[in-house]
């Protein structure tokens, strides 16, 4: 058995089918992945998201802390603001894909589920000189997305009881209460936009009955994956570890190498020299079969690399992946084969994201 977010019984008496996933016993679904990922894309979906890590920080010196943590420019965040960024080992490789908020009093981390222990070890080993103080409370908060092109409308936001609307926060703002702890913030991993919201344990069914008594439909990491996946966006595990780094994985834009030094970035700057690295490309399949990951990707008798992650998106009506090919193979068009359960079903190098959401 995996540990429990707050909301296990509360997805149980929802009829989801509970798998493990990065150590904790999670929805993947409770109706169908198709069904959840069109909710999200046309209205909105409730997502419980409080296996992803929560480490709040303190101290005059947390904000450098967490710049030398992280690939991405920390100092220079405003008040309110939460960047991406990358935390890198001695060699380059990615350790976690993060978030990092600006709030006030604290400073906030999100990190992955399956890397919180190995996070807060590694924080902890780097932490010394600087005056500040690590709480996780990973177990003590929990956490909720609301995603789709009706998550910040007033039936859906009007409906709960939180200190503040959604709809005022700009994209990649946030914004927090201390007593009883609210943080709300305009993110999330599916390409649409919506908020995501962390409260305490104890109010968290509440506002998930809330949210879902406005028509929200309860949606599991199945069509979480899915929908990420369409959008492009990393999963660690697949697209990102330790042996990747950032600009392999196209993620350059996140690392700043013009900041003051931080954690992995004489190996980035040495591996940015290797041309011959391999590169995460977008794969289009011409038929519907759906290439998983591990599948065996060629280019005539070459073998060009295995593919990261894959599926039949809902949205597309298309069977695509994303996988690290060399370079010479990463140029748009390029035809390639996949080895799907021993058939060579043909592909294209295709640009990414596969989806992009209409701006309004």
């Amino acid at each position: 058995m995996g540990l429990r977010t707050p909301l296990y019984d509360w997805h149980v008496g929802h009829g989801a089918r509970m798998v493990e996933f990065g150590g904790w016993d999670m929805p993947i679904q409770y109706s169908t992945i198709v069904d959840e990922h069109q909710a999200v894309r046309t209205a909105a979906g409730l997502f419980d998201i409080s296996h992803m890590g929560r480490v709040v920080f303190t101290g005059p010196d947390a904000g450098a802390f967490l710049h030398h943590l992280v690939t991405s420019d920390i100092l220079g965040m405003k008040p309110g603001q939460i960047r991406y960024g990358l935390a890198c080992n001695d060699e380059g490789g990615v350790r976690d894909d993060v978030l990092v908020y600006r709030l006030e009093p604290f400073w906030l981390l999100v990190v992955n589920a399956s890397n919180r222990l190995k996070m807060l070890e590694w924080i902890e080993q780097h932490r010394g000189k600087f005056n500040c103080t690590m709480d996780d409370r990973t177990a003590s908060l929990g956490m909720l997305a609301v995603q789709g092109p009706t998550a910040i409308g007033p039936h859906v936001t009007g409906s709960w009881n939180l200190f503040t609307d959604p709809g005022a926060l700009r994209y990649y703002f946030g914004t927090t209460k201390i007593s009883p702890i609210e943080i709300l913030s305009r993110t999330g991993y599916t390409g649409e936009d919506g908020f995501e919201v962390i409260i305490e344990n104890a109010r968290l069914a509440k506002l998930a009955d809330a949210i879902v008594a406005a028509g929200v439909k309860p949606t599991g990491l199945g069509a979480r994956d899915t929908l990420r996946l369409e959008a492009a966006m990393p999963l660690y595990g697949h697209e990102l570890s330790e042996t990747m780094d950032p600009l392999q994985a196209g993620l350059g834009w996140a690392v700043k190498f013009d900041k003051d030094d931080f954690l992995g970035k004489a190996a980035l700057l040495k591996r940015q020299q290797d041309d011959s690295r391999p590169v995460r490309v977008g794969l289009e399949l011409h038929g519907r079969r759906i290439a998983r990951e591990g599948a065996v990707i060629r280019a005539g008798a070459n073998v060009l690399g295995t593919v990261a992650s894959g599926t039949f998106a809902p949205t597309l009506q298309k069977a695509i992946a994303m996988a690290y090919v060399p370079p010479p193979f990463s140029v748009l068009g390029t035809a390639v084969t996949i080895d799907v359960r021993g058939n060579r079903e043909l592909a294209t190098v295709v640009p990414l994201p596969f989806y992009r959401r209409k701006k309004s």
